[in-house]
C-alpha cells in the first residue's frame, strides 16, 4: 500500500513539476509566432490542437543566443501556418508579484534537507527532459532543442528522432495530445529515476521505451520505421552529422551536403565546450545555414571576424 502510494506522489509530483513550469512559474512567450488570423484565439486554444512547435529554456538564461534565435527563426519559416514558441523560465510570471516575494510553499519545500534539487549534477537537464514530456503530452505538438535548425516540414504527426540506430534521441519528437507513450515514459521516468547518469532521464528514457513498444531493427537505406501508432526516423532526419563530428558544422566544405534526406539539424551545442561561434562571412557550414535558414538572425545578430565592423554594426554605432 505504501509503495503504491509512493509511487501515485511521484507521478502527482513530475505533473506538477511539468504543470508548475507552464504555468505557475510562467515561462512567458519571449518569442512565439502565432499565424496572424489566428492569433485571437488565445494560447490555451492554440496549444490545444496538437500542432505547435515548442522550444524550452528552462536555465534563468534571459538573453537568447544566436543559435537560439536561428532555431526559432527557422521553425517559423518551415510552418508559418502554426505557433511555434520559446518558453523561457526566467522570464517574470503574469501575476505581477512584488520582486521579493516567492510561492510559501515552494519556500516551505526548498527548506526541507533532503528536497534539494540543487545537489543533483544534472537538474538542468533532468528538469528539462520532464517539462517537454510534460509538455507534449498535455497539449501535443513537436518539441525541438534550442540548437535545432529546421530546413522541412516534419510529415509526422507521432514520431520519435533516431540519433543512431535503434537508440532515440528526445531532441526532437513529436506527439498528438495524451498519446500513451509519453505517458508510459513519465511513468518511467519516476520509476526509474537517476540523477548520476547523464541521459538517463532523456534519451535513454526514450530509447527504453521504445524497446518495449518495438521490434528494433536496423534502419535500411534511408527509410523510417513503422512501430504500433507512430515512426522512428531515420538518422539522418535530424543528425545527419554524428555527435562525434560535430565541428563539421564550423568548418568551410568543399561541397557542402545537400541535406535532402533532413528535416532539421541538430547542431550539438552542447558538445561545443570550445564555444565555437557562428561568424560571418566565414564560409563555414554553419554559417552558410543561418544565412539560408534563418536570415533575420544572420543580418541582425551575427557578427563578422574580429576587428571588422559589418554594414549593420556600422549603422547601429553612427
Amino acid at each position: 500500500m505504501l509503495t503504491k502510494l509512493q509511487f501515485s506522489l511521484s507521478v502527482t509530483l513530475l505533473f506538477a513539476c511539468g504543470f508548475l513550469y507552464q504555468f505557475t512559474l510562467k515561462p512567458s512567450c519571449l518569442i512565439c509566432y502565432l499565424p496572424s488570423y489566428k492569433s485571437q484565439q488565445g494560447l490555451e486554444a492554440l496549444l490545444g490542437r496538437g500542432r505547435s512547435i515548442v522550444f524550452l529554456e528552462t536555465s534563468e538564461r534571459m538573453e537568447p543566443t544566436p543559435l537560439v534565435c536561428c532555431a526559432v527563426e527557422s521553425a517559423a519559416k518551415v510552418y508559418p501556418e502554426q505557433p511555434v514558441l520559446l518558453l523561457m523560465k526566467g522570464l517574470n510570471n503574469s501575476m505581477q508579484l512584488p520582486l521579493n516575494s516567492t510561492f510559501p510553499a515552494l519556500s516551505l519545500l526548498s527548506a526541507i534537507d533532503n528536497i534539494n534539487s540543487s545537489t543533483e549534477r544534472f537538474w538542468l537537464h533532468i528538469s528539462s527532459d520532464a517539462s517537454r514530456l510534460a509538455f507534449i503530452w498535455k497539449y501535443g505538438g513537436v518539441y525541438m532543442d534550442t540548437d535545432v535548425i529546421s530546413i522541412r516540414p516534419i510529415p509526422e504527426d507521432n514520431f520519435l528522432a533516431a540519433q543512431k540506430s535503434q537508440f532515440s534521441s528526445n531532441g526532437v519528437f513529436g506527439f498528438l495530445p495524451h498519446h500513451p507513450f509519453l505517458w508510459e515514459c513519465m511513468e518511467n521516468f519516476v520509476e526509474n529515476y537517476n540523477p548520476n547518469i547523464w541521459g538517463h532521464q532523456g534519451p535513454e528514457l526514450m530509447t527504453r521505451l521504445l524497446r518495449v513498444w518495438c521490434k528494433l531493427r536496423d534502419f535500411q537505406e534511408v527509410s523510417d520505421l513503422k512501430c504500433l501508432n507512430f515512426s522512428f526516423l531515420h538518422p539522418e532526419r535530424f543528425y545527419p552529422i554524428s555527435f562525434r563530428a560535430w565541428r563539421r558544422y564550423y568548418e568551410v566544405w568543399d561541397t557542402e551536403p545537400s541535406f535532402n534526406n533532413s528535416y532539421a539539424l541538430h547542431l550539438w551545442n552542447h558538445m561545443n565546450q570550445e564555444r565555437k561561434a557562428v561568424v560571418r562571412g566565414s564560409n563555414t557550414l554553419v554559417e552558410n545555414l543561418y544565412r539560408k535558414h534563418c536570415p533575420k538572425t544572420y543580418r541582425d545578430l551575427l557578427q563578422g571576424p574580429k576587428g571588422s565592423v559589418t554594414k549593420e554594426q556600422g549603422r547601429g554605432n553612427k
